[in-house]
């Protein structure tokens, strides 16, 4: 087995481990007595409520899905909302198999069955993750006014830097571009390919500044953001014990929940303790914590699951002249 496929299979397996790590770790560190009332917590959760909350996942996705539009656009070329929508949850499943590998298919998806060159679509999704990006800095700043001494608290005690970690990520944002601008100024014959390939995606990333509806793109980045907040805080109401929960501390749990998911495959294991910790500072019982992260999780994981396995069988069904 040569290196290159080593590293691939350890990134795969590597969070799949620490996520079951962590829950092994979890339920053997609690009593059988809070194993039962985290079990009973889970079962007993209101299916109203979940329902809901499931409800409003999906429209965040059919958001996105509609959104993207208005980025392909640009670039003259117009795909059928299905399309968009099937490569948007195919795109989610990928990602609790191999991080960041939803990306891909969702952009490889779009180039087989609608003929839209890869690195244009590509350049299209990163768009999209610099809004998003710029939406989660924003309520991450909105919750540190009502919350900093909550949310600052809990980054201490878990020794995590979230300003260092956006400065990395600006960092490297700005080395992408700088890598970019270098190698579309290079003469060399060894970079032509790949000068063409940044090209596109480069084309498909500025599409967002040549946007006609400028208007709906933001409103429908605000509405996937604000169901996302919304189908994390219906949640509440399903657990017992969470239901005095403030929308500010539900905020920070929110922000907690979303920098945990970035530590495993889909935030397996790590999810659900990192939301019952931070809970937990709001003076809300371990088992009821961790149930509330449980349910959100396991409901959205399970929503992806399914999603993104019907894409996955229609894809290739509704394309079949592709």
């Amino acid at each position: 087995m040569n290196k290159k496929r080593l590293i691939k299979i350890l990134k795969t397996i590597l969070p799949l481990l620490l996520g079951v790590f962590f829950i092994l770790y979890s339920i053997k560190s609690a009593t059988p007595e809070e194993r039962e009332t985290l079990w009973q917590n889970i079962t007993k959760a209101n299916p109203f409520w979940i329902s809901f909350s499931l409800f409003l996942g999906i429209l965040s996705h059919l958001s996105r899905a509609y959104r993207w539009k208005y980025l392909i656009h640009p670039l003259g070329y117009k795909v059928k909302f299905y399309n968009r929508f099937m490569a948007v949850m195919a795109g989610y499943l990928a990602n609790l198999g191999i991080p960041r590998s939803g990306e891909v298919l969702r952009g490889a998806s779009i180039a087989s069955y609608e003929k839209v060159p890869f690195e244009k679509i590509f350049g299209t999704i990163i768009s999209e993750r610099v809004a998003d990006l710029l939406m989660l800095l924003l309520i991450i700043s909105l919750t540190l006014v009502f919350q900093y001494d909550q949310l600052l608290y809990f980054f201490e005690e878990n020794n995590i830097n979230p300003i260092l970690s956006i400065l990395l990520l600006i960092g490297v944002v700005v080395a992408g571009f700088w890598v970019l601008k270098f190698i579309r100024n290079s003469t060399s014959s060894r970079f032509k390919k790949i000068r063409e390939f940044l090209n596109g995606i480069l084309e498909g990333m500025v599409s967002i500044l040549k946007m006609k509806n400028s208007a709906a793109f933001i409103f429908h980045t605000v509405f996937i953001w604000v169901m996302y907040i919304a189908m994390f805080y219906v949640v509440k109401y399903a657990v017992p014990g969470t239901e005095a929960l403030s929308l500010s501390s539900i905020l920070v749990a929110f922000i907690v929940g979303s920098f945990a998911i970035s530590l495993t495959n889909g935030g397996i294991g790590v999810y659900p303790i990192a939301v019952g910790a931070i809970l937990m500072v709001f003076g809300i019982h371990q088992q009821d914590g961790e149930a509330f992260g449980w349910i959100v999780w396991g409901t959205q994981t399970s929503l992806n699951l399914i999603l993104g396995g019907l894409s996955l069988i229609f894809l290739p069904i509704l394309n079949k002249t592709n």
